[in-house]
């Protein structure tokens, strides 16, 4: 299987970001998706579940929106810049809430500090991403 580099340096379509920026970004948004889907399942098991339902609403959220981020990221242009800026605004802000609420039950459930650590280089990779995109 290539490797996401290798996936959007064959496009003919010149993305917003670079190769190496974009393809760093998506990873990072994948390995956040995977993480935050494994923690709503744990969270869902374990006997504490109803003071977890907001952190399970945060991993929820910071999913769909990782995976919207990177589909957009995935066909970007040029011209989508300003869309790509704001999609890894909102992107940051999941991130950053999703690793808020699983930083608080860290200690307690693996599930919780593997996905405050993806979340936190998820968040990490979107501000790069912005940072490169605003020049």
């Amino acid at each position: 299987m290539p490797s996401t580099r290798e996936l959007f340096d064959s496009l003919a379509v010149h993305a917003a970001l670079d190769t190496q920026t974009l393809a760093s970004v998506v990873d990072a948004l994948s390995e956040c998706e995977q993480a935050v889907t494994a923690c709503v399942a744990g969270m869902l098991g374990a006997h504490d579940v109803d003071g977890m339902r907001s952190s399970v609403l945060c991993d929820m959220d910071c999913g769909d929106v990782a995976l919207a981020t990177r589909r957009l990221l995935t066909r970007a242009t040029r011209e989508d810049s300003a869309l790509v800026a704001a999609q890894l605004e909102v992107c940051l802000m999941a991130c950053r809430r999703s690793h808020e609420a699983c930083s608080r039950n860290a200690a307690a459930h693996a599930h919780c500090n593997l996905c405050a650590e993806a979340t936190e280089r998820a968040a990490d990779a979107c501000r790069r991403a912005l940072q490169a995109l605003r020049g």
